[in-house]
């Protein structure tokens, strides 16, 4: 519980530093604008999202996804061996950092492969947005830039190949609905 309650604080910092420091000036009537990606736009979220920093959408770069609260997970995946390190943030983070409003999440990676998620997934368990695994970048050769990665070795449950589909690997795109 501790853990959960300092996320939330953070998120809420992170949210008024950013109208400190006018990264979008004041609050919009959708909430209050996400700074502009300084570097390659890594992922972007669209639909029903409050906070955004272009035309319906809040576009992130490498920088603003490592500035948000992260998370560290070790467990084995369906398609490697052994055990790896994964650091991301927790896609319940992520969403509500932008203030998503919605049940279902479309998760949309580089060559067009898509799924939809359930959004309880990720209260009910620490579903991470990883960018790296091992101590390195992930990058688009190796699932990168981004890889949803579920806690898998901490429920068996998700040791089930209907969860399997849902580690989408070079993720570029959510969609909030």
């Amino acid at each position: 519980m501790k853990h959960a309650t300092a996320r939330a604080l953070l998120l809420r910092l992170a949210a008024a530093c950013g109208l400190l420091l006018g990264l979008g000036g004041t609050a919009q009537a959708q909430g209050p604008a996400l700074p502009e990606p300084q570097g390659e736009v890594l992922l972007e979220i669209h639909g029903a999202i409050a906070r955004t920093n272009a035309e319906g959408a809040a576009r992130f770069d490498r920088a603003m996804l490592e500035a948000l609260p992260r998370s560290q997970l070790d467990t084995h995946t369906s398609v490697t061996d052994g055990v790896h390190h994964f650091e991301g943030v927790l896609l319940r983070d992520l969403l509500e950092y932008v203030q998503a409003d919605g049940s279902r999440v479309r998760a949309t990676a580089l060559n067009d492969y898509a799924i939809e998620l359930d959004m309880d997934e990720f209260h009910r368990y620490d579903v991470l947005a990883a960018w790296a695994m091992d101590g390195r970048v992930l990058q688009p050769t190796d699932k990168g830039p981004l890889w949803i990665v579920y806690p898998r070795d901490a429920h068996p449950e998700l040791q089930d190949i209907r969860y399997d589909y849902r580690w989408v690997w070079q993720l570029v795109r959510l969609d909030v609905q």
